[in-house]
C-alpha cells in the first residue's frame, strides 16, 4: 500500500541525509505514477501499484537516495510562476533568486512600457523569463557562453510562451552585445574555488562547475559586469546582480570603484545578502 511504500521511501531518504525526504518521497511518487497532487487524492492510498510502477519509484527513490537533484529526476521546478526544464546543464533554480526578481519588478514604475532587458549568463532563462512573465510589453537578450544551457533557455521560454519577446546569444557574459537597455540581470557563479567541495553533493556533483566557480573569493565576474553595466545601460537604467550571503560589503565596494554612486545591497527572504543593485 501507498502509505507503507512512502514511510520505508522516506526513511531511506532521510538516512542519505535529505533534509525534505517526506515531501520528496511523494514527489517522486507522484512522478512515477504520472499524476499530480489531485490525481493521487483521487487515487486513493489503498490501490496497490502494479509491477510496473512500483519498478519506476524504486528507480526514482534510488536516483534521490544518491543525492541527484529532485529537480534534475522530474525534469522540472517552479521558479516564479512558471515551470522550467532542468537538466545538469543548468543550475537549478531558487527561491533565493526571486529575490532578484522581485527587486528588478519593484524598480519598474511602468510595468506596461516597452521595456529592454539583458540577462547575462542566463542558464536556465529563469530571470528573464520570469521578468518577462510580468512584463508584457518588454522584450530581452539572454546570453550564456554554454550552447547546451542556451538550448535549456530556449525550451524553457516556448514552454511559458515566451519565445516571442527573447533572444538567445551564445557568448561569453556580454561580448558582442550593443545596447542600451533599461533593466541587466545576471546571477553570475559567485563560489570560491575552495568552498566548492563543501557544498551540497545536489549542488557539487549534479550541477555544471561553470555556473558555480566564481574565481578568488568568488568575486571575479563582478568587475567586468559592472563595467558592462556601465557600458549598456540606459541612462536611468537598473543592473541587479545576485551575490553570496558573505559579499554584500566586498561587491558594494566593486560597484564604488566602478562608478555607481547609487548601489545597495539587498536581503533575501532569510535576511542575508542576496543581490546587488545600482542605478546608472
Amino acid at each position: 500500500m501507498i502509505p507503507t511504500l512512502l514511510k520505508a521511501a522516506t526513511t531511506r531518504l532521510a538516512a542519505a541525509g535529505i533534509e525534505d525526504a517526506r515531501e520528496d518521497a511523494r514527489a517522486l511518487l507522484r512522478h512515477a505514477l504520472g499524476l499530480d497532487a489531485a490525481g493521487m487524492i483521487a487515487r486513493g492510498v489503498t490501490a496497490p501499484l502494479s509491477e510496473g510502477e512500483a519498478a519506476r519509484f524504486e528507480a526514482l527513490i534510488a536516483r534521490r537516495e544518491a543525492r541527484e537533484p529532485l529537480s534534475q529526476i522530474i525534469g522540472s521546478v517552479g521558479f516564479w510562476t512558471l515551470d522550467l526544464i532542468v537538466t545538469r546543464d543548468v543550475l537549478t533554480p531558487r527561491s533565493d533568486t526571486e529575490t532578484l526578481v522581485r527587486a528588478a519588478l519593484g524598480r519598474i514604475t511602468d510595468r506596461s512600457a516597452p521595456l529592454k532587458i539583458l540577462d547575462i549568463a542566463t542558464g536556465s532563462g529563469a530571470i528573464a523569463l520570469a521578468l518577462l512573465s510580468e512584463l508584457p510589453n518588454a522584450h530581452a537578450v539572454a546570453t550564456d557562453i554554454s550552447p547546451a544551457a542556451l538550448e535549456i533557455a530556449k525550451a524553457n521560454a516556448a514552454r511559458n510562451q515566451l519565445s516571442g519577446r527573447i533572444r538567445f546569444l551564445e557568448t561569453g557574459w556580454a561580448d558582442g552585445v550593443d545596447g542600451p537597455f533599461d533593466l541587466l540581470v545576471s546571477n553570475p557563479p559567485y563560489i570560491a574555488p575552495e568552498v566548492i567541495a563543501t557544498l551540497e553533493p545536489e549542488v557539487r556533483d549534479f550541477e555544471p562547475l561553470l555556473a558555480l566557480d566564481g574565481g578568488q573569493g568568488g568575486l571575479a565576474p563582478y568587475p567586468h559586469l559592472l563595467n558592462e553595466a556601465r557600458r549598456l545601460l540606459n541612462p536611468g537604467g537598473h543592473a541587479l546582480f545576485e551575490i553570496g550571503h558573505d559579499q554584500g560589503a566586498p561587491v558594494l565596494e566593486l560597484a564604488r570603484a566602478a562608478g555607481f554612486r547609487t548601489a545597495r545591497r539587498l536581503a533575501d527572504l532569510a535576511g542575508h545578502d542576496r543581490v546587488l543593485a545600482v542605478h546608472n
